[in-house]
Formats: structure tokens, C-alpha cells, sequence
């Protein structure tokens, strides 16, 4: 008879310590799984406003006319970016154009290209180069976070940058 008593004893101090335990470590958890949320929340953000500096910097090589066109390219990316349930007005974007002779070779970019004014098709390129106008367009998005840490910030800022070539045919 007295063995029972010790287990029933026993029995209840363990229920009693899971109990505890999961007390304890809920709140990490929570917290954890809030933390998962936000990040891929984060990354969906940046994925939204990539495609908005691509489809911008897509509209924007379809004619050198385009790529000089700053408000056309701005509603090619809004209309991306609205398209996908996201407020334009959260969007900015910027664009700018540069030029120069490619010989295949600058892995740099048209970092030290002519800008959009000196732009002519008449340049001319020495051999084994080509003329080539590039539009670049950056996306900057506004996130705010679901869940507010005091050691994290109220709103951050997600930035994209698309670069192509313009179609020159």
C-alpha cells in the first residue's frame, strides 16, 4: 500500500515539471516562430521589389526613347509592384542611363560610360567593340514589420537594383 502512494506521488510531480517546462520554453518558441514569419515576410518583400526594378528596367530597353523615359519606367515598376497587392506609393524608383563602346570584356559595367546626354548612336567604337546603351533602375520598397521588438526597427528599407541593355535594333 505504501508503494502506491509513492508512485501516484511521483506521477503528479512529473506532470507538474512538464508542465513547467513548457511554461518556460513556449514563449521561445513563440518567438522563434514569430522570427521565421518576419524573415520570410522580409525576403517576399525583396522579391516584390526586384520584379518592380526588372519589369521597370524591361520597359525601359525596349527603345532607347524608353530608356530615357523616367515617368514610363516609374509605371512600369509601380504596375509591377501594384500588381502584386503591394501600395505603389511605398515605391520609389529611380533611373538612369549610360552609354559607351563594349568589347565583351567589362565585367565592371557602364561604370565608366557616358551618361544618357551624351548618348548618340553615332559614336564610334574601335574594333572588337560595340556601341551599347544600359538603363539601370533602382527599387526601394517600404517593410513594416508585423510584430514589433523593442530592438528592432519600426519600418526598414528594402532596396533592388536591375541593370539591361537596351534594345538598340
Amino acid at each position: 500500500m505504501g508503494s502506491k502512494k509513492v508512485r501516484i506521488s511521483k506521477a503528479k510531480q512529473q506532470r507538474g515539471q512538464s508542465l513547467l517546462e513548457v511554461a518556460l520554453l513556449l514563449p521561445l518558441l513563440l518567438a522563434l516562430v514569430l522570427g521565421v514569419i518576419e524573415l520570410g515576410r522580409y525576403a517576399y518583400m525583396g522579391i516584390l521589389v526586384d520584379n518592380a526594378a526588372r519589369a521597370g528596367a524591361a520597359w525601359g530597353t525596349e527603345s532607347v526613347g524608353n530608356s530615357t523615359n523616367t515617368l514610363g519606367i516609374q509605371q512600369a515598376a509601380d504596375n509591377d509592384y501594384q500588381n502584386n497587392g503591394q501600395n505603389p506609393a511605398l515605391l520609389t524608383v529611380t533611373s538612369s542611363v549610360a552609354c559607351g563602346c563594349d568589347n565583351g570584356s567589362n565585367s565592371t559595367g557602364p561604370s565608366g560610360w557616358a551618361s544618357a546626354g551624351a548618348c548618340t548612336s553615332t559614336t564610334s567604337c574601335p574594333t572588337g567593340s560595340q556601341f551599347a546603351v544600359v538603363v539601370t533602375v533602382t527599387a526601394t520598397g517600404a517593410y513594416t514589420p508585423l510584430f514589433h521588438y523593442p530592438w528592432t526597427p519600426s519600418q526598414l528599407s528594402v532596396q533592388r537594383e536591375a541593370v539591361m541593355r537596351v534594345s538598340l535594333n
